[in-house]
């Protein structure tokens, strides 16, 4: 790993209690910067009511941009372990764009989520987009396995679209197959109330200085 990737990795010290105040404070601004994605996309007003918009969305620009990151969020922690990349595409907290909400595991080492995919996320004429299928597995199907204990990267990801996936509710889901030295297997899907949609096979590769930290990866929590 290069020293800039590194540096996303950060311990930033904060305290359980200040955590507890970013995610009351920008998980509110996320939800409503989320629900704007989709008015946009649906709005039916006229040229004036969307100039008027306008106005107000440049004013919420002038105030957010007062005080901003520089770069990505990258991944960050304290010193209790609490791990938070709240920058991800897939869950991240701070992510309008991000679709999933929180996971689930069960005792069986099975690692799921309850999402609803509205029309932002459209590809054919109601129907998920396929990329943003894979992108949904490929976050499952990493985390279950960092939380069986194998965290790792992306080595390869392969989709069968088995049909053609309903905007609306869908479960996501994934467990660890097996491991061969740095490699974890993954298997999972993506399931509507009348079946699998979509099914992927993951391999995760642990780098190098991943292996040599795993057990204090296996014990950090699942992001936040």
């Amino acid at each position: 790993m290069t020293d800039s990737i590194l540096e996303l990795y950060v311990n930033d010290g904060l305290s359980d209690e200040e955590i507890d105040q970013q995610r009351a404070t920008y998980g509110p601004l996320t939800g409503d910067v989320r629900e704007l994605i989709q008015l946009a996309l649906q709005t039916r007003v006229d040229a004036d009511d969307v100039a008027r918009a306008r106005e107000h969305l440049a004013a919420a620009r002038e105030i957010l941009e007062r005080d901003r990151e520089d770069g990505p969020y990258g991944t960050r922690f304290n010193d209790s372990g609490r791990f938070r990349n709240w920058g991800n595409a897939a869950i991240g907290l701070r992510n309008a764009i991000a679709p999933i909400g929180g996971i689930h595991e069960d005792d069986d080492g099975r690692v799921w989520t309850d999402i609803h995919l509205g029309p932002v996320y459209e590809g054919p004429a109601g129907h998920v987009h396929g990329g943003v299928s894979a992108l949904l597995l490929d976050q499952i199907l990493g985390d279950a396995a960092r939380i069986s204990g194998y965290p790792g990267m992306t080595g390869t990801l392969a989709i069968r679209y088995r049909k053609r996936t309903p905007l609306g509710a869908l479960r996501v889901e994934a467990k660890l197959d097996r491991v061969e030295g740095r490699k974890a297997f993954v298997v999972g899907h993506i399931a509507d109330s009348e079946g699998i949609c979509v099914e992927a096979e993951g391999i995760f590769i642990a780098p190098v200085w991943m292996v040599q930290q795993r057990d204090s990866f296996a014990e950090i929590p699942r992001p936040e």
